[in-house]
């Protein structure tokens, strides 16, 4: 086939992930070429994410591109792409998982940390839930790509930020800290998976399915399943993390003191969707609080 345009955001970040399913392809005998389009999510940093219109806002813009013409696929972090999903798009790929887990920069001992930064709600929830017995604590929002919330943490506006591991691996960053274990802290829905979204067409999904890594993708659809029967959208806390068909499932209340968690052992996407709904109807009421916060209400 011709030579697939790929769209990708133009951090450092999101390049290097790009660059790795161009080298997926280059090893299957594809060429393509790297097309880096700017999105909302990158040009809006003052506000939290669930302020400034939720995960979607890495998105929208490189699907419009798709859908116009002007690319054949996109390259994304799974976790930013929304439940909801344009026609004419396909999930062509899911690559193997890299670490799921979240990592505590930090060089301080825990007892003098006194701010965290952080702009995720489950992130901030999920600390002080854990970090409870230090009442000094405070979470702080922090935006950013990762050289400029490393930076800020240098400079010693945060004691301590909270970033997603695979981010650092991807990058070949190593800092001082620790890994978050996953049973405190349960990761985003699909944290750390990296994924290929392109035209709808049997040529572009021929071309992107040798990149694909079947027992990641039944694990983050599985993933997925939870958090669409869930529909807390971007506003609750959750945290939805599932391994090899163990699943882990959390619905936290936005202070961390209340949480509703399942786990257990699935084996289709059907099982997934009734832990979701489940969950949904036990954590009704953290749902509800989370949106009426968020809201103002």
């Amino acid at each position: 086939m011709s030579v697939i345009r790929i769209g990708t955001r133009g951090s450092k970040l999101a390049l290097a992930q790009t660059n790795r399913v161009v080298a997926g392809l280059a090893e299957n005998g594809i060429e393509s070429e790297v097309v880096v389009i700017s999105t909302r999510g990158d040009r809006v940093t003052d506000k939290p994410l669930h302020e400034a219109g939720g995960y979607g806002l890495f998105v929208r813009e490189l699907d419009n591109a798709i859908i116009d013409g002007r690319i054949d696929a996109a390259v994304h972090s799974m976790k930013d792409i929304p439940a909801e999903r344009p026609a004419g798009l396909a999930l062509a790929a899911v690559l193997k998982r890299d670490p799921p887990f979240d990592f505590l920069a930090v060089e301080k001992p825990i007892e003098e940390v006194f701010t965290i930064g952080t702009s995720s709600l489950r992130r901030r929830a999920q600390l002080l839930r854990y970090y409870h017995k230090y009442p000094e604590m405070h979470v702080a929002n922090l935006r950013g790509n990762i050289d400029t919330r490393l930076a800020k943490l240098e400079a010693g506006e945060y004691d301590a930020i909270v970033l997603a591991e695979a981010a650092l691996v991807r990058l070949g960053i190593h800092v001082h800290g620790f890994r978050l274990p996953a049973d405190a802290f349960v990761p985003a829905p699909n944290q750390g998976v990296i994924a290929v979204v392109s035209r709808d067409t049997a040529e572009l999904r021929e071309a992107f399915t040798p990149l694909n890594d079947t027992q990641t993708a039944f694990d983050t659809a599985a993933e997925r399943a939870v958090m669409e029967e869930i529909a807390g959208g971007c506003f609750t806390p959750q945290g939805i993390y599932c391994q090899r068909g163990h699943l882990l499932a959390e619905v936290l209340s936005p202070d961390g003191k209340r949480a509703r968690r399942v786990e257990g052992q699935i084996s289709s996407l059907e099982e997934a969707r009734a832990v979701g709904c489940a969950l949904r109807e036990e954590a009704a009421d953290l749902i509800a609080e989370a949106r009426r916060m968020v809201e103002g209400k």
